[in-house]
């Protein structure tokens, strides 16, 4: 028994100083870093793939958040015809034109559908002009037409191009063809040439009514015949101012 009893001393004795030791390793450890703490752990969850058939692609859902940034076009990608036209207008609202323009103007008969084509150097009121500017003045000009291209039949004009290089102004016009004879009317108390049929207006004199002698007057109300082109501009000749 006495010697169970040494063996026991023996084994626990330095069983006790090992614990004792390890006891004062962490309690220093703790005193000399106070500040160090030892990393959690961190558990990673597996996102299920969605399920799918035996040779189906299998979708991966985008897990990146979406901060609203445009993604660039890759090149050969499809412009939609409505899309290319925004970009086309955007590109030529920014282009002026200069001295530097081709003025094109196609003069179309609408009567045989025939047209002229012929280039002219830019007016200067055009010059500086964009494509909104530009279309606006075309509009004006459409709706208030200078006396000589009514005098030609003009009906209308379209603008068919714009760019900084070259535009392209189709002239609409229903050609008056002369007729044999002729009669002068009254229109807004102004001297009026119209053709045989009464109803298509060949020349706007700008006589006023009010400046011819009296018998002229009551002959050009009641539709005054002219026999022939020489007769109308002989006529013409001695009441213009």
């Amino acid at each position: 028994m006495k010697f169970v009893k040494g063996i026991s001393l023996y084994f626990i004795y330095p069983m006790a100083m090992l614990c004792i030791g390890f006891y004062g390793g962490v309690v220093s450890s703790h005193f000399f870093y106070p500040g160090e703490q030892v990393p959690e752990s961190r558990e990673i969850y597996d996102v299920p793939a969605p399920e799918s058939e035996p040779g189906e692609p299998v979708e991966v859902p985008d897990t990146r958040l979406d901060y609203g940034v445009a993604e660039s076009r890759q090149e050969g990608e499809d412009i939609f015809p409505a899309e290319e036209e925004m970009l086309t207008e955007a590109a030529s609202a920014s282009e002026t034109l200069s001295a530097d323009t081709e003025y094109v103007l196609e003069e179309t008969n609408i009567l045989d559908q025939s047209v002229v084509q012929t280039v002219w150097r830019l007016p200067s009121q055009y010059m500086g002009m964009n494509r909104k500017q530009f279309l606006e003045a075309m509009a004006l000009y459409e709706a208030h037409p200078p006396l000589a291209e009514m005098e030609r039949g003009f009906v209308g004009l379209e603008v068919l191009s714009f760019s900084r290089e070259r535009v392209v102004v189709q002239m609409n016009y229903r050609y008056v063809q002369p007729s044999a004879s002729f009669y002068l009317a009254v229109y807004d108390n102004e001297v009026v040439v119209y053709l045989e049929d009464k109803k298509t207006v060949y020349i706007n004199t700008e006589i006023s009514l009010d400046s011819l002698p009296e018998e002229v007057q009551q002959e050009i109300i009641q539709m005054m015949w002219m026999p022939d082109e020489e007769s109308l501009y002989h006529f013409l000749e001695s009441y213009s101012s």
